[in-house]
């Protein structure tokens, strides 16, 4: 291997050891800070001269399909990456900054995910989470921060779903995050033309049962989101806000109508991964849920868009909740609550 490839691969295996979801690379005038995300928190991890920087900065945009030349656009790339028998994807971006680029690189295993009833601290959100999925129709929300597993969340009950039933099931994805072989993966590419709306309107014309959209990123992809819903097709998608409540705000802001909400709308899940401390699993995360269900969302469009909700359990009640159970340690409350 050549010296790039070697400081990468050192690199990469310390961020997985350290279960990382994410490396940021900080340039400075005279050095390069290296920061890893591991579970949420962005944890410094060290130094590198600025000449090693460029030297591992150039591997990544050759090997990623960048261009090498291009240092005041921000761009995007991906790189398939084996390590210890285990595949990962590396989705790669830069953005020009003062001194330099910076870097940012997400980490994707590739492996077989763990099964869908150990993703969640509590057994009962999971079951409300299937209950939502029987409909037919409509459209299912999922929120949270980056890295708290809002993909990996919408993967998992679609399998489930087409495992159980036959189900035709059309993901649109910028990047496709893991392949699944059971679901149709459509991947954006705006270059090629194929936007998320030209995936929409192509992916209706193709019978689905089940639409995943990786983000709803913008107005297009909200109506889109909407429009398909509506027109007898489940839509399962993320989009990021602070919580349920900043959900709703966020679609209107997106100039989505509320009739048309009111006819769509199923739920909203918030999602928020804690420390798992159960021997026999080991170590690991779950995922507690602020949920609105249908009911509530009726409620609130019912009067007028006013939060009048009291039976609301907050991310604040359910890791009291967890704390009190002793699925969580003292440290792990207090650092979340």
């Amino acid at each position: 291997m050549n010296p790039a490839e070697v400081k990468s691969t050192r690199l990469l295996l310390e961020a997985i050891e350290r279960d990382a979801s994410d490396i940021h690379f900080s340039p400075l005038p005279t050095k390069t800070d290296i920061y890893l995300r591991i579970q949420s928190q962005r944890v410094f991890h060290k130094s590198i001269p600025t000449s090693s920087y460029q030297l591992l900065l150039t591997y990544y945009k050759f090997t990623s399909a960048m261009d090498i030349g291009e240092t005041r656009k921000p761009q995007n790339g991906t790189i398939a990456f084996q390590l210890k028998g285990q595949a990962y994807d590396l989705r790669l971006s830069t953005l020009p900054v003062k001194h330099n680029e910076s870097l940012a690189i997400r980490i994707l295993p590739q492996q077989e995910s763990l099964p869908l009833q150990q993703l969640f601290l509590f057994p009962q959100q999971l079951k409300i989470l299937l209950g939502w999925l029987k409909n037919r129709s409509g459209l299912i929300l999922i929120n949270g921060p980056t890295g708290s597993g809002k993909t990996t969340t919408l993967y998992a009950i679609v399998e489930e779903m087409c495992r159980q039933h036959t189900l035709q099931a059309i993901t649109l994805e910028d990047p496709i995050e893991k392949d699944i072989e059971t679901i149709l993966q459509v991947q954006i590419n705006e270059k090629a033309g194929i936007t998320y709306q030209a995936g929409f309107k192509a992916a209706l014309r193709h019978d689905p049962d089940i639409i995943l959209v990786g983000e709803i990123r913008d107005s297009a992809t909200a109506a889109f989101a909407v429009e398909a819903s509506l027109s007898g097709h489940l839509v399962l998608s993320t989009i990021h806000a602070t919580n349920g409540l900043g959900t709703l705000y966020r679609l209107k802001s997106l100039g989505l109508k509320m009739d048309d909400l009111k006819q769509s709308l199923i739920a909203i899940a918030s999602i928020q991964l804690l420390p798992f401390e159960i021997r026999k699993y080991g170590k690991r995360r779950a995922a507690i849920l602020e949920l609105l269900e249908p009911s509530q969302l009726i409620q609130y469009f019912q009067n007028d868009a006013q939060w009048t909700i009291n039976s609301y359990h907050s991310f604040t009640h359910l890791r009291k909740k967890a704390f009190a159970y002793g699925y969580i340690s003292k440290t792990s409350f207090e650092e979340t609550y």
